[in-house]
């Protein structure tokens, strides 16, 4: 049955009081009519209170900052280890969140990734590199010699 026309009765006969809608002999008993009312105005109160933003809701602003800022700082980062670090800062973000943020700006996602040479990588990682100890000591513990 179209609730309409059950609302559109419930919404005029409601207001006559109960002994003439049980004089006017209508096909309907009374407490239908009354039962229609009730639910007319549980669905106009919900229609009231419901949000009228529909979908997630937006990220935060500090968030979008914040990612805003890892990626111009860091430049060859890509928007997964954006997310990376934002979870080890223990901020909750999907790593999809981190790319539409990235995408609204104008920042590529995954700046440089195909760029980055081997030779590269290495000239970046030397410092690193020479201060590792290539030197080996043998220790030896509980051996006879």
């Amino acid at each position: 049955m179209n609730p309409r026309p059950t609302f559109v009765l419930a919404g005029l006969l409601h207001r006559l009081p109960m002994d003439q809608l049980r004089r006017h002999m209508l096909l309907l008993r009374p407490e239908t009519i009354l039962r229609w009312h009730r639910d007319l105005l549980r669905r106009r109160h919900a229609a009231a209170s419901a949000s009228q933003r529909r979908g997630r809701p937006r990220t935060v602003r500090s968030i979008r900052v914040l990612v805003l800022r890892l990626a111009r700082e860091n430049s060859s980062w890509g928007y997964r280890r954006v997310h990376g670090e934002l979870a080890a800062l223990g901020i909750k973000v999907a790593a999809s969140t981190v790319w539409e943020i990235l995408k609204d700006q104008g920042i590529d996602p995954s700046p440089g990734r195909a760029a980055t040479t081997w030779a590269e990588f290495l000239r970046s990682q030397a410092g690193t590199l020479l201060a590792c100890d290539f030197f080996e000591v043998r220790t030896l513990t509980g051996a006879r010699l």
